[in-house]
């Protein structure tokens, strides 16, 4: 019998530390057989014991590869020129991507076959196997990092005195019974990639900024620190009827917690893009990614008509009472403005979803063109006619000193209003794009 590499068969003269990165490349592959005791020129050297080999190998794979291949491998013992070998055949693993667990769901954790050799799988690799297995539904996918902490999750559940542990998480869709994490668990974990961008702005125009916030962690504190955000721009009116005094919110607290959980429940979290939140004088807007199920209209949302993008996390979500029943959103939204005469605006595209709340107290308040306008104001009416300005020029436009005038434009590059040309004398501001 000849012994030659190829793609589906790999030599080794003993049982070495990396052997288990064959194993790993046949399973994620197309299979193949390992033979022990044989030289990489094809030379049947033999092995002194083939049943310690076995045992030796099988704690290997049991030990170091995640999930568990150790169902599509089978041991052999073989003689081969009066010699015994190791004949170890690896077929093609139903769970990949199969890794080392001492490096992770990632390249350098997982390997494929390529030719005579295992080499490591690339990002793209792993996530089409990712999606081959488990399917095209984000949240029930395996987790790219698997090396998560839950220290807001596990706040958030003392908070409804529901337990977090192991069982807890695998009934909710978080881990699996090999201890793998699913996207599910990425979200609601401190190392969520997804993240939710808060600006204020001057007026009803996205064109000055009163400030502007990133939340990023588990979806858990993100929600915590969005609502947090935006209640303490949620004003309150009074007023007057004779004696009695009525106070009017700018915001109707459910709408806005609802839009709230909207965003975090059904947007798409299979894109990167950030979750867009615009604070203006008269109305908040809340921008998602991810548009509307196919078959699914925007008048069936209005109804109360529910098909989850995210079933698992809603899950979750409901078994904290942080929502109630699929499909009561928006209804509830609609409902809060009741009697205000203020309907809120749902704007839906192939991959976005708007929600626009308008202010319950803006009609009230006094016109923003009466105000004075503000250094930042009279600098960018400029620029819209010259199309760029001098800290000279700023000197005697807001007539102030040189040093007033260079920490107003540093002001405005810094909160990127404007955009610096050219060092010394030679410093013009022009309007960031």
């Amino acid at each position: 019998m000849r012994f030659i590499e190829s793609e589906v068969v790999e030599l080794k003269s003993k049982v070495v530390g990396d052997i288990c990165k064959e194993i790993i490349a046949f399973a994620n592959t197309k299979g193949g057989t390992l033979y022990i005791g044989v030289a990489d020129d094809g030379r049947v050297l033999g092995v002194e014991n083939a049943d310690r080999v076995t045992l030796q190998l099988n704690h290997m794979i049991r030990d170091s590869i995640k999930p568990d291949v150790t169902m599509f491998v089978h041991y052999e013992t073989q003689t081969v020129d009066g010699k015994q070998i190791l004949s170890v055949t690896v077929q093609k693993g139903t769970g990949r991507p199969y890794y080392l667990g001492s490096k992770g769901l990632k390249p350098s954790g997982v390997y494929v076959r390529n030719g005579t050799s295992a080499d490591p799988a690339t990002d793209t690799a792993i996530r089409m196997m990712i999606k081959e297995t488990d399917g095209d539904s984000f949240e029930t996918r395996r987790s790219l990092e698997q090396n998560l902490t839950f220290d807001a999750a596990k706040a958030q559940f003392a908070r409804q005195k529901v337990p977090f542990d192991f069982a807890k998480m695998q009934t909710l869709g978080l881990v699996s019974q090999d201890g793998i994490y699913s996207n599910v668990a990425l979200l609601l974990s401190d190392q969520c990639p997804s993240t939710i961008k808060a600006a204020t702005f001057a007026g009803t125009e996205k064109e000055v900024f009163q400030d502007r916030r990133e939340f990023s962690g588990s979806l858990f504190r993100q929600m915590d620190d969005l609502y947090a955000y935006l209640d303490l721009r949620n004003q309150t009116k009074a007023t007057f009827q004779g004696l009695y005094r009525t106070d009017t919110k700018d915001y109707p607290e459910e709408a806005l917690r609802e839009t709230l959980m909207n965003s975090l429940v059904h947007r798409d979290y299979s894109f990167h893009a950030s979750t867009l939140v615009s604070v203006y004088e008269d109305r908040i807007e809340v921008v998602s990614v991810g548009g509307l199920p196919s078959g699914i209209g925007l008048e069936d949302i209005l109804l109360g008509l529910s098909v989850c993008r995210n079933p698992q996390l809603a899950a979750v979500f409901y078994r904290l009472a942080l929502i109630e029943a699929y499909g009561t959103g928006m209804p509830k939204i609609m409902k809060a403005y009741a009697g205000t005469g203020l309907t809120p605006r749902i704007e839906v595209t192939p991959h976005a979803f708007k929600v626009t709340l308008p202010n319950c107290n803006a009609a009230a308040k006094e016109p923003a063109a009466d105000l004075p306008k503000t250094n930042e104001e009279k600098i960018l009416d400029v620029l819209a006619q010259a199309g760029a300005i001098t800290r000279s020029e700023v000197d005697t436009l807001l007539n102030v000193s040189q040093s007033t005038a260079n920490r107003i434009l540093k002001r405005m590059v810094r909160e990127g209003l404007l955009v610096q040309e050219g060092r010394g004398r030679m410093t013009r501001y022009q309007k960031k794009v």
